[in-house]
């Protein structure tokens, strides 16, 4: 089930009043006479004011306001808000890759491309922007990876190394996915001639989707350089493989149990 803003606010609020552990979920807390709350079942303790601060910038992180304006509404340093982001986004980056086990079922893929100068060539071919083959298990998970190239040995090693043989691969009529049917059956939607085969089935709708999904949330943060690129995506991915469950405590478990002291 997707959540709630009320749901998000109250665990808010359990955390930021130090009713709630943040290290281990605990509500055997208490304040101690430094004004930091200390856990009675993990030990841990961190300082209150630092605890609220710092769960205030993971609620703008999971509201994904971008880190100036954030910084604008707390009346803190920009860079402050940075800091936190990227730590987070750093757990997240290798949380979704230890995530990222062998897709099964029926498989969709394709390829995407993202930021660069819109002017000149667009898809496959385009110059200028990152390149990122996407798996997607229909009404299951994604995974992402940016990559140099779209050749078949590209393509094709990252669907052996992140799909199980005797799936149904579902492409496009590119060349570089000829040799799919080594790994399992293939279909193929020819985009020149339809979107959908009614009778077969054959589309690649859900990755296209997951491609709508991932630029609307880019397009919130007016530009991403390429060097950072690769963890906005794995933050991307992480949202949308844990869309039913409640991903801001989730942010808070990650953050609270890799990065903060």
């Amino acid at each position: 089930m997707v959540i709630g803003a009320h749901t998000v606010f109250s665990c808010a609020t359990n955390f930021l009043n130090g009713r709630k552990c943040v290290f281990c979920g605990s509500f055997k807390t208490v304040k101690t006479a430094r004004s930091y709350v200390k856990c009675m079942l993990c030990s841990k303790q961190k300082s209150l004011s630092k605890l609220r601060r710092e769960i205030a910038i993971l609620q703008g992180f999971y509201q994904q306001q971008p880190a100036y304006r954030l910084a604008s509404d707390l009346g803190l340093d920009a860079k402050t808000i940075t800091r936190v982001y990227q730590r987070l986004r750093m757990v997240l980056f290798h949380t979704a890759e230890l995530e990222g086990a062998k897709l099964s079922g029926e498989i969709e893929m394709d390829e995407s491309y993202f930021g660069g100068a819109r002017k000149g060539q667009r898809g496959r071919g385009a110059r200028g922007k990152s390149i990122v083959f996407g798996l997607l298990e229909r009404d299951g998970r994604v995974y992402t990876k940016v990559v140099e190239s779209v050749s078949a040995q590209t393509l094709l090693t990252h669907i052996e190394n992140h799909t199980r043989k005797g799936s149904v691969y579902y492409t496009d009529a590119f060349r570089g996915y000829q040799s799919l049917q080594r790994f399992g059956k293939h279909l193929v939607v020819n985009h020149s001639k339809e979107f959908v085969n009614k009778r077969t089935k054959n589309h690649i709708n859900g990755i296209e989707g997951f491609w709508s999904y991932a630029k609307h949330i880019l397009y919130n943060y007016r530009g991403v350089s390429r060097y950072h690129f690769p963890m906005y995506l794995k933050e991307i991915e992480y949202r949308y493989n844990h869309r039913k469950e409640n991903v801001f405590k989730l942010f808070l478990q990650l953050y609270f149990g890799y990065v903060s002291p």
